[in-house]
């Protein structure tokens, strides 16, 4: 399949986009910036193996040698948890994919190679959104504004304003569809106090909502919010972010860094156990992202117009 860009799409995905077979797309930057070694790589094969054991085929993306990947097979996932690879968003592509460099592919990239190769749902643990530093919003607000696939997440991430991040999402025109409830997920959180507007409590009805965001002409993807099972406490998170964001203005870290270093304090200070809720999320998320690309598939052949009758 060829894309007009520096995108390879991998064997196995390409065998199932040929078949109509479920296909859930992966990011990378949980291998190479989200775990030590050797857990990320542990990580990435066991959200593949959930993907799978759901129903769908896995696509893990990520850049080697400067060139983007959509399905990484088994030698490459493993060469790219050990490599010293970069990370990349939609700002940094270009320069990444110049130098032939190796990447882990976060939210904002993953979309858009989704998009570039067909694929209609992507599951990741947290997006990115509005920090509480005054102009700090993430890139993967305008790519779920830009590319129409839906994402399974657990929320923006912990460490962000849900609440304005919430406000952008609307802004820019991205419905955020609560996956059984009604509140906003709160990432290592169950749930935050925000209400969301819409919501589904079936993979048929989240699909329903991407074909109908489609058959409308609407350019934006979806954001299905999937609360984790079981998340830390509000008031003990609560402490735990505090001395978090202690240690980050001690330190004097800002940009692009601060998600990175919050996410692995946190994970320090509680004993680990923000990367046992994360961990359960990533796949909780996995398993309902494939059957929601299955239900995808199932509606595909429903082409009626919204509203209309076959």
């Amino acid at each position: 399949m060829s894309t007009g860009a520096p995108i390879r799409i991998g064997q196995r995905v390409r065998e199932a986009l040929r078949a109509d077979l479920p296909v859930v797309a992966l990011e990378s930057t949980v291998i190479t910036h989200g775990l030590p070694r050797p857990r990320n790589l542990e990580a990435a094969q066991r959200l593949e193996s959930v993907v799978e054991e759901a129903g769908a085929v896995p696509a893990t993306i990520g850049v080697l040698a400067g060139e983007v990947v959509v399905g990484l097979d088994a030698n490459e996932l493993e060469h790219l948890a050990r490599a010293d690879a970069e990370k990349v968003s939609l700002w940094n592509l270009a320069a990444v994919v110049a130098r032939r460099a190796d990447a882990g592919t976060t939210v904002a990239v993953t979309l858009w190679a989704a998009h570039q190769a067909g694929l209609d749902v992507f599951a990741t643990g947290g997006i990115g959104g509005v920090h509480d530093v005054p102009f700090d919003e993430s890139a993967d607000i305008s790519a779920l504004a830009r590319f129409p696939v839906l994402t399974v997440c657990a929320g923006p991430k912990s460490i962000l304003d849900a609440s304005a991040t919430l406000e952008r999402l609307e802004t820019a025109g991205v419905p955020v569809v609560g996956y059984r409830s009604s509140r906003l997920a709160g990432f290592i959180l169950r749930e935050t106090d925000l209400p969301l507007p819409a919501r589904v409590d079936s993979p048929e009805e989240a699909a329903a909502v991407l074909q109908a965001q489609r058959r409308l002409g609407l350019s934006s993807g979806v954001v299905l919010s999937n609360p984790v099972s079981s998340g830390l406490a509000p008031d003990e998170f609560a402490a735990l972010r505090e001395r978090a964001e202690e240690e980050l203005r001690a330190r004097g870290v800002r940009g692009r860094d601060a998600t990175p270093f919050l996410l692995a304090e946190l994970a320090r200070i509680s004993g680990g156990r923000t990367v046992e809720v994360n961990t359960r999320l990533l796949e909780e998320n996995a398993a309902l992202a494939a059957q929601v690309a299955a239900a995808c598939r199932r509606l595909a052949g429903d082409t009626r117009p919204v509203g209309g009758r076959a």
